[in-house]
């Protein structure tokens, strides 16, 4: 906040701030070259990995998209269109789906990308010695559960194989609606066998790893920025930029500094910046089909007990979040999205203290007394240490309990949700594919994402029945009692809000398309000029 302040006051701090970063981009000379098309961009944490089959987060998926390409891809509609795949058929009442590959796709060094890419790369992220967090991604395949949990040790019986060259069969234990979206995600991206098996953990260096994207990862300098170039051999055709340049910049107020004084091609919009900004000719906001929830490690005393998950539920006025944020949020205490088929603003634990009370008091707690030490935990980031001490403070006034705040680097703090969630912590999900599936199945038992160490086997009945359903009024009563479930009855997570995406793009930026899902595909991007021309 007092950067941005300082902005706004008085050009000394600018230059005195200005002269400080030039040290982390080296652009500050005189922004891009003349001679050569870059696209330079924020990321806001180091990508924890460029495996796409063991990546699970949105700063690693924006590199992956622009040095990847699927089996599929997404139209303006978000909607599913061949990619590597020229077509797909359908038969045996949906439960066999057949890929015929494009002939003219390639690796960065020249071999052709094949069926059996695919088949690998699925069955590496089915395999239970991956520990892939996506492999329940590739559940509705036929025996893909069964081997993923070590039923089955055969991955030959795995329902995906390569029938020649450019032919890839998939088959379904049951016919699913969404199986096309399912693959534009990056856990299905094909993989080359010979690379990882030779090279292991340090396949995807950028001196190692082969990609089939726009793009190609030319230099990765740990913390400070990644750097990718133009894929001469791109199936579509050579991008118009000639590179994207991503840094890692983890405060938006520095980001936006960067930004104001020409290091930056685009940037995220801190909560404090969007007033000012919202008027100006190169700011654009779109709503996303991402929510914003705190879950809770169900196992750990003395969330273990509902009705204290349900207290801390209804004690939360999520009407003050959009007021706090500035960005256009939209409070829900519903799970799947508003933008989204399946979303019913009716469902959720509402703010009703008196209620909240009640229930605290049930669980032994009246007034507060009594209640032990609990911290609740965030990656750090302004908005989230924002969104943590509103809490703090309804949880303090409504409950009358005292919850310590603690913020971990993204790494650390990825890492500490996989091992040993603590008892209160702040996540978001972004839509995969735009289906309620991707958002409801996130929390079934077998889920690799699920932090909450949670399970209901109705819950988990009743996503299963809904990916199988076409008619809307049975899928949405479906779905509905779902998310009652989730976050009525158990509550074992507390949905806050559904975000909006707020940027400033440079105008002489031409192809860039924000979306609903926010995925970030540069390969029509174009600059008319350069910044210092």
């Amino acid at each position: 906040m007092k950067i941005y302040a300082h902005l706004k006051s008085g050009r000394f701090q600018r230059f005195l701030l200005t002269g400080i970063l030039c040290g982390l981009i080296t652009a500050c000379s005189g922004g891009n070259d003349d001679t050569r098309q870059v696209f330079r961009m924020p990321i806001s944490n180091e990508p924890p990995t460029l495996d796409w089959t063991l990546a699970t987060d949105s700063v690693s998926f924006d590199i992956l998209t622009n040095i990847m390409e699927g089996l599929t891809q997404y139209d303006v509609n978000m909607e599913p269109i061949p990619a590597i795949a020229r077509h797909w058929e359908i038969s045996d009442n949906g439960r066999i789906i057949t890929y015929y590959l494009r002939d003219d796709v390639f690796w960065t060094d020249g071999q052709p990308v094949k069926a059996s890419d695919f088949e690998y790369s699925w069955k590496r992220l089915l395999n239970p010695a991956t520990a892939a967090q996506y492999a329940y991604f590739l559940f509705d395949i036929e025996n893909a559960y069964e081997y993923n949990s070590g039923k089955i040790t055969d991955p030959s019986k795995v329902g995906v194989s390569a029938k020649s060259d450019l032919v890839l069969e998939v088959r379904l234990k049951k016919p699913v609606v969404y199986f096309p979206s399912i693959t534009t995600f990056m856990v299905t991206f094909p993989q080359r066998k010979d690379i990882v098996e030779k090279f292991g953990d340090r396949w995807t260096d950028p001196d190692k790893i082969v990609t089939n994207g726009p793009f190609k990862l030319t230099k990765w300098k740990h913390e400070y920025k990644l750097e990718l170039s133009a894929n001469d051999k791109f199936y579509e055709g050579r991008p118009s930029l000639d590179a994207i340049l991503a840094y890692v910049v983890r405060e938006k107020t520095t980001a936006l500094t960067l930004y104001e004084t020409g290091e930056l091609e685009m940037v995220e919009l801190p909560p404090v910046a969007i007033p000012h900004f919202k008027k100006h000719k190169e700011f654009d906001s779109l709503p996303q089909l991402r929510g914003y929830y705190y879950g809770i490690n169900v196992t750990k005393a003395p969330f273990d007990n509902p009705l204290v998950r349900r207290a801390f539920a209804h004690s939360i006025d999520r009407s003050r979040l959009p007021l706090l944020l500035k960005g256009g949020e939209f409070p829900t205490s519903s799970w799947i999205p508003k933008g989204m088929f399946g979303y019913n603003p009716d469902i959720g634990a509402k703010f009703n203290p008196v209620t909240a009370q009640k229930l605290l008091a049930q669980a032994g707690y009246p007034d507060g007394t009594g209640f032990p030490e609990t911290v609740a935990m965030y990656n750090t980031n302004d908005t989230n240490r924002l969104i943590g001490e509103f809490l703090q403070a309804q949880w303090k006034e409504y409950l009358n309990v005292n919850i310590q705040l603690e913020s971990q680097e993204w790494k650390v703090f990825l890492n500490r949700l996989q091992v040993d969630p603590p008892q209160v912590f702040r996540l978001g999900w972004g839509a995969d594919f735009p289906d309620p599936d991707n958002f409801m199945n996130l929390f079934i038992s077998t889920s690799g994402n699920n932090r909450l160490r949670w399970s209901n086997s109705r819950y988990d009945e009743l996503v299963a029945l809904g990916a199988t359903l076409n008619n809307p009024k049975e899928r949405q009563s479906v779905y509905d009692e779902a998310q009652r479930i989730l976050t009525e009855t158990d509550t074992a997570m507390i949905p806050l809000f559904v975000s909006t995406q707020n940027l400033l793009i440079k105008p002489y930026v031409s192809g860039f398309e924000i979306n609903p899902m926010e995925l970030m595909y540069l390969k029509k991007v174009s600059l008319a000029n350069t910044p210092g021309a």
